[in-house]
């Protein structure tokens, strides 16, 4: 991953893996199928530890309580350098290697959103939540709370701006007031616009 997509040549990829570079295509297939899988694994080892630092909810846990604990822990995982490198690599590939893009996407974002829906899902049928849309919520919460930073890290190559801890907590903490100011239970439905004065 540090030489890039272009650069990384099979014969230095074998030659770092201990293993011929007929062994390694035998197993991956393509140059690409590798990178994959290699994102593949780097993000799933992100996504079970921060399941393990903030489990899914249980029905008896309020949504303020699981929202700040995994904020937390999303912000976490994204100061870490090496995920860092594989968000930039699979940005700068996007044009000729688009799988790549989708499979860091999917790993990574698809994971947090599917698992912040679930939780969404359950405590709307609970009456915790007004969220009639969970899925949309769930992207909502997902992108209030790492667009910024995340971006901000990419453009500026700055991984240590996410890594605040008081500033993250700061940030953490009020994408939950925000989310549940308009998702709480007591969160009451958009006005619909008003009819146009035809007179």
């Amino acid at each position: 991953m540090e030489a890039g997509f272009t650069e990384a040549g099979m014969d230095g990829i074998a030659a770092r893996a201990g293993a011929s570079k007929q062994t390694v295509y035998a197993h991956f297939g393509s140059k690409e199928a590798l990178f994959v899988a290699v994102a593949d694994a780097m993000i799933a080892r992100a996504v079970a530890a921060q399941a393990q630092a903030a489990p899914d909810p249980g029905p008896g846990e309020l949504p303020a309580t699981f929202l700040l604990a995994h904020a937390m822990q999303q912000l976490q995982t994204a100061r870490d350098p090496r995920l860092m490198r594989l968000r930039r690599l699979a940005t700068a590939e996007t044009e000729r290697f688009p799988a790549l893009g989708r499979a860091v996407l999917s790993a990574g974002a698809g994971s947090s959103i599917a698992r912040l829906e679930r939780a969404f899902a359950m405590w709307a049928a609970s009456g915790h939540l007004s969220a009639p849309d969970p899925a949309r919520a769930a992207r909502l919460f997902n992108w209030m709370l790492m667009g910024g930073p995340t971006s901000e890290a990419m453009l500026l190559g700055r991984a240590e701006s996410v890594a605040a801890d008081e500033d993250a907590r700061a940030h953490a903490q009020e994408c939950v007031r925000v989310f549940l100011a308009a998702y709480g239970p007591s969160a009451e439905p958009a006005p619909a616009p008003a009819p146009a004065d035809r007179s």
